[in-house]
């Protein structure tokens, strides 16, 4: 019997820790579930399906700094972008776009991202639509463990843009540790409860593959040498999680002047070197729950839109920087600002490499998935809803062209929303309301 008829591609791996806490660990796609070109299941000749997420960043860019001179395949990417070079020709960058008030109050660093995530711009704070993640879910995600998951870097729970209906924000997860245990634990487990099992400390300690060994070694013995060195590469990377995520667990040496923290919190904060060292995890566990099919739809932010980013020593947070930190006289810009900008767009290439770096067939994770990244401002200290730098990463299963860039000077920037709705198959004549209506994808990034 060959290895293909030996195991199914919804095979996973069950397992009990410890102290009685089941444990599941999900498959990555191996060649034993695919046909002899790496692009469809053997057993049904079905596609590998789509995946689709947001990136969300706050305060835009620095304008003048991050347009490209030429639109189409053959532009350069400008000095400020200079970071995402490395997946350039992974990725689509649109410019020049933006979210219309149609007469409206513009409810700062709100109405933005709302008019981008949801097609329409509210004349309050208080009320919210159906948003692009949960319109596309509905679409390729059913039959999933988890409908969609939300994370968010910074702390802040309630840094979302993903709703369903008019019934609130869905909460963001804060905690790499606690997503791990809603991904690895046995079943699905309400985020919010105030007892959360099992305790995610003891399942990075354990190991959910120490559980899983006896399935695993089986396994391993029943599959390909290539599937062996695919599943050998997975599980070596699933351990260097759960390593870094109990290291984080340790009690530090005590200091005079240090207060010394709980035993089993995590250090997460608004610092840069503490956003940066979430978001890695959360874009693993990500990754993770796609490359194993228990999601097909995300939801990332690197914080709230009035964001708490800190640089070290620095007495104003991001947001407050961008109002008071005075124009360099001779650079013409915001040096703090920049900088920090800049850093956001190195965390989208981190993101965006780590779906890439996953191998499925003759392609990659990121090859299926679309990563739709938007901001709330397209500058932040004038409050503006002008020239949105706006991306998206990954071609959705070829459904998508990459590496172009969009220029669309005055156009609704719902344009990519609705564009990335036809990529995926979405039927639909238009999107939006009022002046963020559209119904013209740009046909050029079409597949």
């Amino acid at each position: 019997m060959s290895a293909k008829n030996e195991i199914g591609r919804r095979t996973v791996l069950r397992g009990m820790l410890r102290g009685g806490a089941a444990v599941t660990v999900g498959l990555p796609v191996l060649e034993s579930f695919l046909n002899a070109n790496g692009t469809a299941y053997a057993a049904t000749g079905a596609p590998l399906p789509p995946c689709f997420g947001t990136w969300f960043w706050g305060l835009g860019l620095i304008p003048n700094h991050w347009e490209p001179a030429v639109a189409g395949p053959d532009y350069e990417l400008p000095e400020h972008l200079a970071g995402l070079q490395p997946i350039r020709s992974k990725m689509n960058l649109f410019s020049g776009m933006q979210v219309f008030l149609d007469g409206k109050v513009n409810q700062n660093h709100y109405s933005g991202a709302q008019g981008q995530a949801t097609g329409m711009v509210s004349r309050n704070g208080g009320y919210y639509s159906t948003s692009i993640d949960t319109l596309v879910g509905d679409h390729i995600g059913r039959g999933t463990r988890f409908r969609s998951l939300e994370v968010t870097c910074d702390g802040d729970a309630s840094a979302s843009w993903s709703a369903r209906g008019s019934s609130g924000l869905n909460p963001s997860e804060t905690s790499p540790l606690a997503l791990y245990a809603r991904i690895f634990g046995d079943g699905f487990r309400d985020p919010n409860l105030a007892e959360f099992q099992p305790d995610p400390a003891v399942m990075v300690r354990h190991s959910v593959l120490s559980a899983v060994s006896e399935q695993r070694r089986k396994l391993m013995s029943s599959v390909s040498a290539t599937d062996r060195a695919r599943l050998d590469e997975y599980f070596s990377s699933v351990r260097d999680l759960e390593q870094k995520l109990a290291f984080e667990l340790d009690r530090p040496a005590p200091l005079p002047a240090c207060r010394v923290p709980e035993a089993g919190t995590e250090e997460i904060g608004a610092l840069v070197e503490q956003v940066e060292r979430t978001h890695r995890q959360f874009a693993r566990l990500l990754a993770h729950a796609m490359a194993c099919g228990q999601t097909r739809i995300f939801n990332l932010t690197m914080g709230s839109a009035f964001s708490r980013l800190r640089l070290p020593g620095e007495v104003n947070a991001y947001h407050a920087l961008t109002h008071e930190e005075p124009i360099h006289p001779e650079l013409g810009y915001q040096p703090g600002c920049k900088w920090l900008a800049e850093r956001m767009m190195d965390f989208f290439r981190e993101f965006v490499q780590t779906l890439d770096g996953i191998r499925e067939g003759e392609g990659t994770l990121l090859d299926r998935t679309v990563v739709f990244a938007f901001t709330d401002h397209g500058e932040a200290r004038m409050h503006s809803m002008k020239r949105y730098p706006i991306l998206t990463a990954g071609s959705g299963g070829g459904r998508m062209k990459t590496g172009l860039h969009v220029a669309a000077e005055g156009d609704a920037a719902t344009r990519v929303g609705f564009t990335i709705q036809q990529a995926l198959g979405l039927v639909n004549g238009s999107w939006g309301t009022e002046s963020n209506q559209v119904s013209r994808p740009f046909t050029e990034v079409l597949a």
